[in-house]
């Protein structure tokens, strides 16, 4: 008799997430697998619910016998002192999207990452990786950092609107990677007129944060652009970007890859990453 779960209870846990494809990704992929696989969304702006209030989300998911949780804006940097134990390379980032449950344990893991080194290999697999610009140093920032790094960007300069948190990041990564592969990006124009490529990783251009990140003209046809934001999967930065004529990545491949590999993480299944894909794409 085989002695396989076939039933999980999976959260997730942030802010804007109403729109969300990340039930539908699981579910179906887990209807697939032949699984009862159950994924509900905990959002922050419910009645009574709020970031600070995470430590009691937890706690609560676990008494109500949720298998995992995934963590999204803004608690992928919280939660990591929440956690009982950290994957490796959730170490490294500093910020954790993926939770384990399991007798007590919370085992912290950053699938977000791999889903955008995924991503970024398939949807600009030539592109120069001398210099690349970053905006944003928050939690899916960081992961998206360790990324553009494994990648190996020469050398990727981060700015922030909180300096203090750039000047965390870069220091955090120059310790894995090495002197001179992190730097702190001063202001954004002197930096992007040398650099080969940008990253935006700030909630700016989601469906409840619209707007530009920078000055549309600011962009030229020589600098790639790649998005982490999905919903709308053409913000106003990617817009921009190819009236200009850059080459771009949306933020889709991130979101599929990075809920594939929660899937396995939860499971322990290896699911079918192009059906997946197609149910994002069916949701959209």
């Amino acid at each position: 008799m085989s002695s396989r779960r076939t039933a999980f209870l999976i959260g997730l846990i942030g802010a804007g997430i109403q729109a969300s494809r990340a039930p539908a990704m699981h579910e179906r992929e887990g209807a697939a697998q032949g699984l009862n696989y159950v994924y509900r969304l905990i959002a922050l702006e419910s009645p009574g619910l709020n970031a600070q209030g995470l430590p009691e989300l937890i706690a609560e998911a676990e008494r109500m016998g949720f298998n995992g949780l995934n963590i999204t804006h803004p608690c992928k940097q919280t939660v990591v002192p929440l956690v009982t134990d950290l994957s490796d390379d959730a170490k490294a980032i500093g910020a954790v999207n993926t939770v384990l449950l399991k007798d007590g344990w919370r085992v912290g893991h950053n699938t977000d990452w791999s889903g955008f080194a995924e991503s970024f290999r398939r949807g600009l697999p030539d592109v120069a990786l001398h210099r690349v610009l970053q905006l944003g140093a928050g939690g899916a920032g960081a992961a998206v950092a360790y990324a553009a790094l494994k990648l190996s960007v020469e050398r990727l300069a981060i700015f922030d609107v909180k300096a203090e948190r750039a000047r965390a990041l870069a220091s955090k990564l120059v310790e894995r990677f090495g002197e001179s592969r992190a730097v702190v990006a001063a202001e954004i124009e002197s930096e992007i007129v040398e650099s080969d490529g940008f990253i935006h990783a700030t909630p700016t251009g989601m469906a409840n944060h619209p707007g530009l990140p920078l000055p549309a003209s600011l962009l030229r046809p020589e600098l790639w652009v790649a998005e982490i934001v999905y919903f709308p999967l053409e913000t106003e930065l990617l817009r921009e970007a190819k009236a200009r004529g850059c080459r771009t990545l949306d933020g889709s491949g991130m979101a599929v890859f990075q809920a594939a590999e929660a899937f396995r993480l939860f499971t322990g299944i290896s699911p079918d990453v192009m059906r997946m894909r197609q149910h994002f794409e069916s949701n959209s």
